[in-house]
């Protein structure tokens, strides 16, 4: 059903604005967005299976443009160029605010951030949150891809990129695409060869997160670090 043909109290619009967003559902809050649904699909059920597709909002935070393609409906540039502004708007806003304060003043957004950015990869990223003096975002970079271990992650390029951006301390995190957020002794291993390259140039390895889809590990949190 098209959105202008609900009851007023039903419509996401009034809804969002007589109550506040929190108000409406993923569903409601992406048919808000989408604003038109197409032939024999209403807005209500594209937007929905925008959410199944990907497996809720988290996935599809993580979405592209390739995969936004593939759903019925948002061939077209318009719909699909809404989304990814949108998306991007959500990433951008998690970034800003750590870099506006101390990393672990707010270690919910640490997770929400590495969860955008590492949990439904379809492969492994090793990533790279480099910090400055009070501990605030300077930038976060993947730095390897495909199965990490001691010698797929160089030491040698993290310490360069580190002294690069005159870092003061680092947070390691990567993502494990079969879902199981364990550290395992591999990761261990890897950190303890991260935290003493990296110490000879006096930058502090301060945790690593291991993050899977609905959660991120902190090793620091588990005395692993």
């Amino acid at each position: 059903m098209p959105l202008h043909q609900l009851p007023l109290d039903a419509r996401p619009r009034e809804k969002l604005l007589s109550h506040g967003a929190a108000a409406l559902s993923d569903t409601e809050l992406l048919a808000l967005l989408l604003r038109t649904g197409l032939a024999g699909k209403g807005v209500f059920a594209l937007a929905q299976e925008l959410v199944d597709a990907f497996g809720g909002l988290s996935g599809l935070l993580h979405a592209g443009a390739e995969d936004l393609r593939r759903i019925k409906g948002l061939g077209g540039t318009a719909k699909r160029s809404q989304l990814l502004a949108v998306l991007e708007l959500a990433r951008r806003a998690v970034a800003q605010q750590l870099r506006q304060r101390e990393l672990f003043d707010s270690p919910t957004a640490v997770r929400h951030y590495l969860q955008l950015h590492l949990a439904h990869r379809p492969h492994e990223v090793f990533a790279v949150l480099f910090l400055d003096a009070q501990n605030r975002l300077i930038v976060m970079e993947e730095m390897f891809r495909g199965t990490l271990t001691e010698t797929s992650v160089y030491p040698r390029e993290v310490v360069i990129r580190a002294l690069a951006l005159q870092a003061h301390a680092v947070v390691l995190a990567h993502n494990h695409p079969s879902g199981c957020a364990q550290p395992s002794r591999a990761d261990e291993a890897l950190t303890r060869t991260l935290r003493a390259a990296l110490g000879l140039v006096d930058v502090q390895v301060l945790d690593h997160f291991i993050v899977a889809p609905g959660v991120a590990v902190s090793m620091a949190e588990r005395g692993m670090v």
